[in-house]
């Protein structure tokens, strides 16, 4: 047995020097740490006192009747410590990828005994079902419960970074056209007539469509008022604190929340009521009946709902909309995050571009004298 010093960062990011041991026991390399912070008096304690009992309790076999807790059995822990500082529709999400994804395979398992092997083929598991942009996703729940184990000193490692992810493809985006937008509405039944139009003339998220409220809705101004959002029926604030936003009700937009106004207006509650006259839990519930059912009627292909708040965006750009108003429209942080995704979309007026031209000879020599044309 060795008593070395090891550098780990406490909860609050600071660096600090504690002392730690390490052995081999039966070909296992261990490292523990003994729950004290590097100084002189520490260290002779561990030398006199601990290093002795320790070296007792392996040769007795009862230095491993403390077991480390499994990651199902830390994960309970891991998500009452971050219950306080994360959204309700945020946890309820991760507990659903923890208890879907990660339980099932790695939930048994001892914190300690967790290897790159061991997540490298649950990864490969989780593939079978899910996409790799989803995994990422995923492993995010997986790296938060190890972090907080070893924060806590449970163990020494994180076999996490030594495994990679698959590489994700860009998501492509596929906006449906002005003729195709139309056509959508024509199909549509009832209220959904005026959801889906929502979602092409504003480009508001889907959880902030189901989340809408009259009281937000000023027909005076011509604004709607985003301030909440409905995920897994958990209401809540929306994505980001960009996110709470004001926006334009849009001349094309008018007519559809007027309609809906005829259907709901008197409950002087949500927007869209289900037939319960609640709030919709999810938006699964529209998605997966009306949206595919009227793609479906309409002949075109299948296209996430998500896509109606594409659409709105590469439409207005491609109309030459400024790119500081579509951003306030879709509740990006900045335009920059709007470039990233909709740059191509953006309308350019036609530019001259500089041509190289071989124009002039030396009168010396045949050499050609380059020289820059600009042309239409």
């Amino acid at each position: 047995m060795k008593i070395y010093v090891k550098k780990v960062k406490n909860a609050h990011g600071a660096i600090k020097e504690s002392l730690w041991i390490r052995f081999t026991h039966q070909g296992m390399h261990y490292r523990k740490p003994l729950g004290l912070d590097s100084t002189k008096a520490n260290m002779r304690l561990a030398k006199n006192e601990i290093l002795p009992t320790m070296q007792l309790k392996l040769l007795s076999g009862v230095l491993f009747e403390k077991t480390i807790p499994t990651v199902d059995e830390y994960a309970k822990k891991s998500f009452e410590m971050h219950s306080s500082r994360r959204k309700e529709s945020t946890q309820a999400d991760y507990r659903i990828s923890y208890d879907k994804h990660i339980k099932p395979v790695l939930g048994s398992k001892c914190l300690n005994n967790l290897k790159p092997s061991d997540i490298a083929l649950w990864q490969n598991k989780v593939l079978e079902s899910v996409s790799p942009r989803r995994l990422k996703n995923i492993r995010a729940v997986l790296s938060t419960i190890i972090q907080d184990a070893l924060r806590d000193e449970l163990i020494s490692r994180n076999p996490l970074p030594l495994v990679k992810l698959p590489r994700a493809e860009k998501v492509e985006i596929t906006p449906f056209s002005i003729s195709e937008i139309f056509t959508i509405l024509d199909q549509a039944k009832d209220q959904y007539k005026n959801f889906f139009a929502l979602g092409f003339f504003s480009g508001m998220r889907s959880g902030e469509m189901i989340g809408l409220r009259w009281e937000d809705v000023d027909f005076f101004k011509r604004e709607l008022r985003i301030k909440r959002a409905i995920k897994m029926g958990i209401v809540s604030t929306p994505k980001t604190l960009s996110s709470v936003r004001d926006i334009d009700m849009i001349d094309s937009l008018l007519p559809y929340l007027e309609n809906q106004y005829k259907i709901t207006g008197k409950a002087k509650s949500y927007v869209f009521l289900n037939e319960s006259g609640e709030h919709f839990y999810d938006i699964k519930r529209i998605r997966d009946t009306h949206w595919k059912r009227t793609l479906k009627a309409c002949d075109l292909m299948y296209r996430p709902i998500y896509h109606t708040r594409h659409t709105f965006a590469t439409v207005m750009l491609e109309n030459g909309e400024d790119i500081l108003w579509v951003s306030n429209m879709l509740g990006h942080t900045d335009s920059t995050m709007t470039l990233s995704r909709y740059a191509r979309y953006i309308k350019r007026d036609e530019k001259k571009r500089a041509m190289f031209l071989n124009e002039s000879v030396s009168p010396n020599d045949t050499e050609t004298t380059p020289s820059v044309k600009v042309v239409g």
